[in-house]
């Protein structure tokens, strides 16, 4: 069996930088970590290797050459191949144009079966990347998965819904997003991250390299276009009103008519 695994290294949640010009974020030379949800679904794809026996996981990032650690950290949690897709052309890409770059790599893959998406990144929450790139490719797409048993070339997953759950089956292949839900993502073992950074390599693809056209690709591929970027006005102090109920209620009703609300 073969799956692919996408992957995105995400800034530091706590230091994002927006390039006022493009209204993209800054990467280069901000502390980034693997996007949490992403752990999560290279943890689906091993634990779905170990259930079924042999399966090769290869993981795809795009991004600058500084996120070679993120495709280092998942090949030390057992991952076999990884692929960085790594070029100018790439820089600025919304959704639609990541899904188109990564959709030009998986053809020069070939081969596959199963496609694993995290849900979303938590430096755009978009969730798009996934079902666009299902689309592209023109296979069956399941989301929000936290769980996946195959047999005879099939696929029957369990689905998280805001008020229950439910049961999906189709045939390979499927792309599909998963959860926080779906598992616990492993450590990785000393032997893991030896093996990540002197027995396996992280192959770097160009824009030309994949057969990526520059017209659906960057900022020139992204129909999405950021206008204006700003950082809301801090508020005012709260205010606690403690002790007696109905002083505090027509204390409240002094505030509301000094606001103009009442």
């Amino acid at each position: 069996m073969e799956i692919i695994v996408t992957v995105k290294q995400v800034p530091d949640t706590n230091d994002v930088k927006i390039d006022p010009t493009t209204g993209t974020l800054i990467r280069e030379g901000v502390p980034s970590i693997v996007n949490p949800e992403d752990r999560h679904a290279v943890e689906l794809a091993l634990g779905i290797r170990e259930k079924y026996g042999d399966a090769k996981i290869t993981v795809i990032s795009m991004g600058p050459p500084q996120a070679e650690v993120a495709l280092r950290e998942v090949l030390a949690m057992g991952a076999d191949e990884a692929i960085l897709l790594s070029d100018r052309a790439f820089a600025g890409s919304d959704t639609l144009a990541t899904a188109c770059a990564i959709y030009y790599a998986i053809k020069k893959i070939g081969k596959f079966d199963l496609i694993i998406c995290g849900r979303q990144a938590i430096d755009g929450d978009t969730a798009q990347v996934g079902p666009q790139l299902a689309e592209f490719l023109g296979i069956p797409q399941f989301t929000y998965v936290i769980d996946a048993e195959i047999k005879d070339g099939r696929i029957l997953t369990t689905r998280q819904l805001e008020n229950g759950s439910q049961r999906l089956e189709t045939k390979l292949p499927v792309l599909l997003t998963c959860v926080k839900e779906a598992n616990i993502p492993r450590i990785p073992t000393l032997k893991g991250c030896i093996s990540a950074y002197r027995q396996k390599q992280v192959k770097v693809w160009n824009a030309e390299g994949v057969g990526a056209p520059i017209s659906s690709i960057g900022l020139k591929g992204s129909p999405t276009q950021v206008r204006r970027t700003f950082q809301p006005p801090a508020r005012g102090e709260g205010i606690v009103f403690n002790g007696d109920l109905t002083a505090n209620v027509q204390g409240l009703i002094e505030k509301l008519r000094e606001k103009c609300y009442l």
